[in-house]
């Protein structure tokens, strides 16, 4: 990945940059903004880019936008609420330019025919899929995370789904080792997170799986490390980007710990 941070057996050219990291065995955490970071990676290093981004939206007008990220996706009281998170305080316009840029950075270091799935919400929808078309990427289409709860709204529908948008970069042979998988998946939302808006892990598990079995997954927006530890759970590689520092840390901490008891719950079993 990047010569300097010796990651995963140095699979990158060499970059001016220096950046913190932190990994183990199949992993690796970076620290750094991803526009900077994506730009480094050797071309065709990866097999699938699977992320959970800013949405950028909880809120309609400009003051509602720019509150902070616990504030516009929190409930909790203020003196337990979560860190706040980088990167959510774009307009429309300015989000869908910044993430075709990335996109656009990612599709380079990814393989042909490499899937990308991105997590949005109904608000960003359109903007996320016109992003990643004018990035090169092909899109193939949307999966639903139904949450199964959500706040009741009398006389409308419940808000209780987000989607994944996914496509490939370029032909996706359906030769590849992938199995068929479902278009809905059923999970409630983690009860003990340290991410604002972490996803749970049972379901990133299997979203993980449309890479082709121990292909190595970049998640450019790690947030808690959900998506680097489900990979590692399942047999993959992966890489993620942390820009906050506090998720940086706490991804790095969270991964690490949850690989390190599986492995003695493991080593215990097999006594």
């Amino acid at each position: 990945l990047l010569n300097d941070t010796k990651i995963l057996n140095n699979p990158a050219e060499e970059s001016g940059l220096s950046m913190e990291h932190s990994g183990g065995e199949k992993w690796s955490i970076i620290h750094g903004d991803t526009l900077q970071v994506i730009k480094s990676f050797q071309p065709k290093t990866f097999d699938a880019l699977i992320t959970d981004p800013p949405y950028a939206s909880g809120g309609w007008k400009p003051s509602e936008k720019n509150r902070t990220t616990s504030q516009k996706y929190s409930s909790m009281d203020p003196e337990n609420a979560l860190p706040d998170f980088d990167g959510d305080n774009r307009d429309q316009r300015s989000w869908t330019r910044w993430m075709a840029e990335w996109l656009s950075d990612a599709r380079k270091a990814c393989k042909p025919g490499a899937p990308v799935c991105l997590f949005i919400d109904w608000r960003q929808y359109p903007s996320i899929t016109d992003a990643l078309q004018w990035a090169g990427w092909i899109w193939r289409g949307v999966v639903v995370w139904d949450k199964l709860t959500s706040r009741p709204q009398k006389g409308r529908f419940r808000q209780q789904s987000e989607y994944i948008v996914w496509g490939s970069n370029g032909p996706m042979p359906i030769s590849r080792p992938v199995g068929c998988l479902p278009g809905v998946y059923r999970y409630a939302n983690p009860q003990n997170r340290i991410h604002v808006t972490e996803k749970p892990l049972p379901l990133m598990r299997e979203i993980i799986k449309i890479c082709v079995p121990g292909g190595r997954i970049l998640d450019p927006f790690c947030g808690a490390g959900t998506t680097v530890l489900a990979s590692v759970m399942e047999g993959y590689e992966a890489v993620g980007i942390e820009v906050t520092d506090a998720y940086y840390k706490l991804g790095v901490d969270r991964v690490r710990f949850a690989l390190e008891a599986q492995e003695k719950s493991e080593d215990t079993a097999g006594q």
